[in-house]
């Protein structure tokens, strides 16, 4: 497993978990391994609000722990070797682990997006967007304090 991160934030077990079988903006039917970026959940929150906010279906399956301090959104394959998004991590799953199924992946977790209702990976560079765009909503809603 590689991992690729920026600041060194919280990776519960709950979403450190890996991929098998996901199809990541594969062709129907194409099974390969999803990245997972993790990012803390009010981050998070912020960033499936402005995706789904977006044109078309720019957000996919989308992970929480339970204790509710992290997200995970599943990416394409190859996503980690590149990842430098101050804040998240992304972890390379090389397909080990983590199924697309109505049921919670890995314990302590459940979906906030399951599979069915997003069953495409997210693109990286629209996450980063937006994961972007909601660290500056958090910093102004945070200096208006």
């Amino acid at each position: 497993m590689e991992t690729s991160q920026s600041v060194v934030p919280r990776v519960p077990s709950a979403t450190a978990g890996h991929a098998q079988g996901v199809r990541c903006g594969a062709p129907p039917g194409a099974d390969s391994p999803c990245d997972l970026v993790t990012v803390p959940s009010r981050q998070g929150l912020e960033a499936v609000d402005i995706l789904r906010r977006g044109a078309g279906d720019a957000v996919g399956p989308v992970l929480h722990d339970d204790g509710g301090r992290t997200l995970g959104f599943l990416v394409p394959p190859g996503t980690a070797a590149a990842w430098d998004l101050p804040g998240s991590t992304c972890t390379e799953t090389d397909g080990r682990g983590l199924r697309l199924d109505p049921e919670p992946p890995v314990e302590g977790s459940d979906w906030l997006l399951p599979p069915g209702e997003a069953d495409l990976a997210t693109d990286p560079a629209v996450l980063r967007a937006a994961l972007g765009e909601a660290a500056r909503i958090i910093e102004a809603a945070d200096s208006c304090r």
